[in-house]
């Protein structure tokens, strides 16, 4: 029995060099922003995400990088390929992909192919084509991978993924500061926020915190309307549209009369 006990508590004298090894780099940050409002006249956000390394001992060696990934709710969607057909497009073939954020944008202290290894990428899911879940393309597609590159494109030319490489500065391998262009028609939800430090390519720490995104007012009102009760959303938007004609017509008669 002493011998064992001897044994353990060698086992926790070694560990703790390892423990204390481990935690010797951990991340503080902040944001500008913990939660946008989405009004009537939202025209998108800057959020500005600043931090510092907090350490209990001298900077360990190797270079330090710094990544940080913002991702909004993930849903599914279906990529279709259009084809023109009799002389019009159609979409022919589709890809569902089981898990597509709507916005995602990684900004990073250095090229990603240069501060981060395969190995963490795929461990961490950090660079935008791993932040998109693919699975069971149709036996008949050969391509299916061109479907998550065209869904990449696209949601990049409008603005919703992004790669800001070189776009994270840090200083005295202490402080960092990035800024996070939103654009103006978010998707209502929390959007993930991930800080990741690295050394040599090997993520050391990481911090994970939340942004609440959230429509208010008479945005609120309309969702909450059109999700929870279509009908009358619908007998409304007649209702108006029938309005709107009446009122654009009786202007003009009056305008004519005048004449």
């Amino acid at each position: 029995m002493t011998g064992l006990i001897t044994r353990l508590a060698l086992l926790v004298i070694l560990l703790i060099p390892a423990a204390r090894t481990a935690l010797a780099e951990e991340i503080v940050m902040g944001l500008s922003q913990r939660s946008i409002a989405i009004t009537t006249n939202f025209e998108g956000s800057d959020i500005l995400i600043f931090g510092a390394i907090k350490r209990e001992a001298s900077v360990p060696e190797g270079d330090l990088d710094v990544i940080v990934t913002v991702a909004g709710p993930s849903r599914p969607v279906t990529v279709w390929r259009k084809e023109r057909r009799m002389g019009i497009w159609i979409n022919t073939e589709g890809v569902p992909v089981d898990r597509a954020p709507s916005f995602y944008a990684v900004a990073a202290s250095g090229p990603l192919a240069e501060i981060l290894s395969q190995t963490e990428d795929l461990r961490h899911r950090i660079s935008v084509p791993l932040a998109i879940r693919a699975v069971g393309a149709p036996a008949t597609i050969a391509d299916a991978q061109r479907f998550s590159d065209a869904l990449i494109r696209i949601r990049t030319e409008d603005a919703f993924y992004s790669a800001l490489e070189d776009g994270v500065d840090v200083q005295e391998e202490t402080l960092f500061r990035t800024s996070i262009r939103l654009p103006a028609n978010l998707t209502e939800g929390d959007y993930s926020t991930r800080i990741f430090l690295l050394r040599d390519k090997q993520v050391v720490a990481q911090y994970v915190t939340t942004i609440d995104v959230r429509k208010v007012g008479l945005e609120r009102f309309l969702y909450n309307l059109a999700h929870g009760q279509p009908v009358i959303y619908g007998l409304l938007s007649l209702a108006l549209a029938v309005l709107g004609g009446w009122a654009a017509s009786a202007f003009f008669r009056i305008v004519l009369r005048q004449g």
